[in-house]
């Protein structure tokens, strides 16, 4: 509740993330691309790892294409989306090093660095001032959820899957960034996902 709080008055003081995309929003999370690409992700949290290993997390840090539609759906806009899927990426990969010892090749080679680079550009965000705010109370109730230090809605789920969510919704929510001229494809789109290796990155 207190860290849902900070973040609702946060939200009236501060600039507010643009949904429009900028050239070099697009270019950091292109290198976030290539670091989340298919091959990365099996050798590092998949081959990494023992078979079937799983992290306990908040099951609204789950974030799939389903959860996107289901929120548009109730209301929630693109920014909101946005903010939402920078929250729980973070979340997400800083639950995964935390299980990881210091001299995890995982950590070493691997997630430090990736953390590091989002970090960064979430630092680099376009922002613009906005005298009111009015956040949809689904994104509310999900925002109190996630600071709610009683929360009993843990899920298992392995660290690939965490960061296989997080590069498939990236490109749903900033799709802009990767889409060229003669690309037509749906990235918010389930199917998209499913018509090869091709679309894993």
């Amino acid at each position: 509740m207190v860290r849902f709080m900070v973040f609702l008055g946060l939200m009236w003081v501060l600039p507010i993330w643009m949904s429009t995309v900028t050239p070099q929003l697009c270019t950091s999370l292109g290198s976030l691309k290539d670091s989340l690409n298919a091959s990365l992700r099996k050798r590092y949290l998949k081959y990494n790892f023992p078979v079937n290993y799983t992290i306990q997390v908040h099951y609204e840090e789950v974030f799939r294409l389903k959860n996107i539609s289901k929120l548009r759906n109730d209301s929630a806009d693109l920014r909101d989306l946005q903010e939402l899927w920078f929250e729980v990426t973070e979340t997400g990969i800083k639950k995964i090093l935390d299980v990881l010892p210091e001299k995890h090749p995982t950590r070493r080679k691997y997630l430090a660095i990736l953390y590091n680079h989002f970090l960064l550009i979430k630092q680099t965000l376009p922002v613009q001032n906005s005298d009111e705010r009015v956040i949809p109370e689904v994104i509310q109730d999900i925002w109190q959820r996630l600071g709610d230090t009683n929360y009993q809605g843990w899920r298992p789920v392995t660290p690939k899957s965490l960061l296989d969510n997080c590069y498939r919704t990236m490109h749903c929510l900033f799709k802009d960034c990767f889409l060229s001229n003669s690309t037509h494809s749906n990235y918010c789109e389930p199917q998209h996902w499913r018509k090869g290796k091709e679309t894993q990155g």
